[in-house]
This record gives structure tokens, C-alpha cells and sequence, in this order.
């Protein structure tokens, strides 16, 4: 009996694109983690998915087991690069004629792989899954983790850890880098291939346009600007905002060296290979403007034949970014701030919020949330004068605008979630797993799954670190 159903389009594209690769098998694959609520979202029955299947250790019916190429600029640096540990299973087709890519993460080695073993620690897969149901919980659109696996074999990094697989779900896994790996073949077929299968998943109005590749790209600055938005409001880093860990869909990927923000820090950065603090917060937006740059350099040939005219229509296209980001941006925050309409003002009072959170090291998650609670901010009270100008302006706005207080703070609510996952709090949960027990990281996955409507059982989850819990580095895992 099929388990999943399969219809993998990607599979019929130009093979310079993939190569065709099975799963390694595991020694004793183990289910550690199973999304349920994700199974039936994608109309799978949750007890047909052993540990085998899900391990790769047996290929599900249907299944064209393959590793994407794509490039990427790691760190502004242009490189070609490919699934090196992953294998897309599928695209497998819910019963309600959705399609979503059912990758297999840490399966093994591949032709992309170079001089690395293929594989995946247990802490990073859970880490991926913990983080990825939280942004899922948090209304972000991000890539999911139906199940981790463990291995029952180690993988040796600094030392030998529990090795694991994890079941990743997406829209699909195309990238920035993929164009730019089939721009960089300079393979026509490959790039027109490419586009089509795009529209086709991601932006299917663009078809119908003057030019569809600039109706694709304009599509996906949309998504990106509304996505890298919605991770500022809630204090998000992604860590490595490479062109291979930006997508077309507009999903969230890759959560490596991601972290939350707790003490409000506009240059904060936890990446332990951002040394330059290029992924810091605050320049995410200026990073996303550089990545679409760089797919609109890629997609120059399908914009249009006469390269002066291509590049003219680009450069006029993501020169918009900025603005449909501020809107964004805007927009996140005004909801944050309770605010129903849009006022000249409302830059200036978001930025005087922030300087006084920065000057005060205010908790990012804790102070929108004490806004939207009328409680006390959660700073010293000998720090409380400095928010006394933002107080008084934001009162003000509120005020001119006529809105009822409760009115306003119910949209807070709505808007400022109570629980993240906080960055020791998941680390905690990875320890605990990799001693064996997955009691903590259960606990912690139950409550990120209700950021906006916490129980009082959940009250440690809404704490922030003690100095000693404090995480300063996060890692890729790789």
C-alpha cells in the first residue's frame, strides 16, 4: 500500500539540475520524533510511517529518490553546491491537490557532498524540528519537520555524537542558488526548464504575464520581504542568509546557526561563523535586497534576449525591494503597537521603542508582550524612565486614531506571541535528547506549539535566560 503519494515533477527537469540518488541505509533506525499534526495536515496515516521508511532504509512506492544542484554566494563567496547530505524523496500530493517536496535530511552521501560523510547529528535534526514547528506555530511561513530518526550510529564531529535523519517537508526546496547554479552552466534549457517549473509551483499567475521571469522574480521579492518582516517582529536571526538558504516559495530554511533574540540587540549575532556579523538582525533586510539582486542577475537571459534590456527591467524591479519591505515592516510592527491605521509618524515610534529597548537590554519577546498585557515592561524599574517618551507618543497615537485600549491590545496579543524558543531553552532540550531523554524537548515542543495563548503551566517557557543560561553561539551542524 502506497504511503505517500507521489508525483515528482522536479525529476522531469533537465538532469544537469539533480542527480539521481538513493538514501544510504542505517543500522537501527529509531522514530524519536513524529509530527502527527503534520501527517494529517498532509494526509498520511501516522502509524503507517515506520522508522525504516522514514530512515530511507526502504524507498516508498512511487519515490524518484534525487540530490539538487544549486550554487550559492556562502557568505558573498560564489560557490557551486548540491544536496551533500539530503535526498528528495518526492513531491507527494495531499489529498486536496497540494504538492510538497518530502526530503530526506542526513540520508548519506551524494555526488554534492565533497569531502563531508553525508550524515546528521541527533541535536541539530531536533534543533530543526523544534525551531521550525515553533516559526509554523508563530504564522511564518518556514519548511517542516515531519519526523527525526535516529541512526543507531555515530557521526564524528568535534566528537562522536548520535547520528539521525530528519524527514523535512517543504513547498519545495528551489532556491536563489538554483538558478544561479543552472546561470552559472551557462544551460539555456536548464534555465528555461527551471522557470517554467517555478511558475508552475510558486507563482502561477506569472505565466500569464509579458514577461513571465520578471513576473516571477517581482513574485518572490514579494514573498521575501513580507517573510524576512514577520521574522523581525518576533526577534529572528537566521544566521546564514545564503542565496542557497533563500527559496521561491518564501519558506523559512535551513536552521542551523538560527536563534531568537532576548536581551534587544539591533547588531546581535549568534552565528558561530558570522565573524563580520554580516547575517546580524538588523542587516537581514539589506541581505535579502543582495540575495534577490543576485537571482536577478541569474534569471538575465529569460527577462529578456537583449541583455541592456534585461538588466534595465531588473535593476528597476529590486530597486522596488526597499519599499515593499518597509511596507512590510511597517505593517509588522504597527500590529505589534496595536495600531489599526497607518500614520507618518509610526517609523519614528517603532525606532524610539527600539533605542530604548537596546539602551535598557530589554527582553525583545517580554517587552511587546508586557505592552500587550498593560504590565509593567521587564526592565529594572530604575531603567522604566527611559521608555517614558515612547510611552507617551505611542499613548498619543492611539488616542488620535480612537482606539479602544482593549481593542488595541487584543490585536497585540494577536501579534506579540508569550513564548519563542528561546535559544537555552532548546539547547536544554538537545542535551537532555542526547543523553536519551526526550521528556524536555516534549515539553518544550508542547508549548511552542501555543506562542499567543500560553497556559499556566507554560510560565517557565515565558522566562528568559539567567545570566549563566545565556547562549552567545549557535552552530550549523554540518
Amino acid at each position: 500500500m502506497a504511503v505517500f503519494r507521489f508525483d515528482t515533477s522536479y525529476a522531469r527537469l533537465p538532469g544537469v539540475l539533480f542527480a539521481r540518488q538513493p538514501p544510504e541505509p542505517v543500522r537501527a533506525p529509531r522514530i524519536v520524533a513524529l509530527n502527527a499534526p503534520l501527517a494529517a495536515e498532509l494526509g498520511l496515516e501516522a502509524e503507517a510511517l515506520d522508522a525504516g521508511l522514514l530512515a530511507g532504509n526502504r524507498l516508498p512506492e512511487g519515490a524518484t529518490p534525487l540530490a539538487m544542484a544549486y550554487a550559492g554566494h556562502q557568505f558573498g563567496h560564489f560557490t557551486m553546491l548540491g544536496d551533500g547530505r539530503a535526498v528528495l524523496l518526492g513531491e507527494h500530493l495531499t489529498p486536496d491537490g497540494r504538492r510538497f517536496d518530502i526530503q530526506l535530511k542526513g540520508s548519506g552521501r551524494t555526488p554534492f557532498s565533497r569531502m563531508g560523510d553525508g550524515r546528521a547529528a541527533l541535536g541539530p535534526m531536533l534543533r530543526e524540528y523544534l525551531v521550525s514547528e515553533g516559526m509554523h506555530a508563530l504564522g511564518i511561513p518556514t519548511t517542516r519537520s515531519l519526523a527525526v530518526v535516529a541512526t543507531g550510529e555515530p557521526v564524528v564531529r568535534e566528537t562522536p555524537l548520535p547520528g539521525a535523519v530528519l524527514v523535512r517537508v517543504a513547498a519545495s526546496h528551489i532556491r536563489v542558488g538554483t538558478f544561479q547554479f543552472a546561470a552559472a552552466k551557462q544551460d539555456r534549457a536548464a534555465l528555461e526548464a527551471l522557470l517554467a517549473h517555478s511558475i508552475a509551483r510558486h507563482a502561477p499567475a506569472a505565466a500569464q504575464a509579458e514577461r513571465p521571469a520578471l513576473a516571477l522574480l517581482e513574485a518572490t521579492m514579494a514573498k521575501q520581504a513580507r517573510l524576512v518582516a514577520r521574522w523581525m517582529g518576533v526577534g529572528f536571526i537566521h544566521g546564514v542568509m545564503n542565496t542557497d538558504n533563500m527559496t521561491l516559495s518564501g519558506e523559512t530554511i535551513d536552521y542551523g546557526p538560527c536563534a531568537f533574540m532576548d536581551a534587544f540587540d539591533p547588531a546581535a549575532v549568534f552565528s558561530s561563523i558570522d565573524r563580520q556579523g554580516r547575517y546580524a538582525y538588523m542587516n537581514q533586510p539589506r541581505i535579502a535586497h543582495w540575495n534577490l539582486v543576485r537571482l536577478a542577475e541569474a534569471m538575465l537571459p529569460l527577462i529578456d534576449p537583449d541583455e541592456t534590456v534585461a538588466i534595465g527591467l531588473a535593476n528597476e524591479a529590486v530597486q522596488r525591494f526597499p519599499a515593499l519591505f518597509e511596507a512590510e515592516w511597517l505593517g509588522e510592527f504597527r500590529a505589534k503597537l496595536g495600531l489599526a491605521t497607518a500614520g507618518a509618524e509610526d517609523r519614528g515610534l517603532v525606532e524610539m521603542l527600539m533605542k530604548a529597548m537596546a539602551d535598557t537590554g530589554a527582553d525583545f519577546t517580554l517587552a511587546f508582550r508586557a505592552l500587550a498585557e498593560a504590565a509593567p515592561l521587564p526592565v529594572d524599574p530604575r531603567d522604566q524612565p527611559a521608555f517614558a517618551p515612547f510611552m507617551a507618543a505611542w499613548e498619543a497615537r492611539l488616542a488620535a486614531e480612537g482606539t479602544d485600549p482593549e481593542a488595541a491590545r487584543a490585536r497585540m496579543r494577536a501579534a506579540n506571541p508569550a513564548i519563542i524558543p528561546r535559544n537555552h531553552q532548546v539547547e536544554q532540550a538537545l542535551a537532555a535528547a542526547d543523553a536519551g531523554d526526550m521528556a524536555p524537548f516534549e515539553r518544550l515542543l508542547a508549548a511552542i506549539r501555543q506562542p499567543f495563548a500560553p497556559e499556566a503551566g507554560d510560565a517557565p517557557y515565558r522566562a528568559p535566560p539567567l545570566p549563566h543560561e545565556r547562549v552567545y553561539a549557535t552552530f550549523c551542524g554540518t
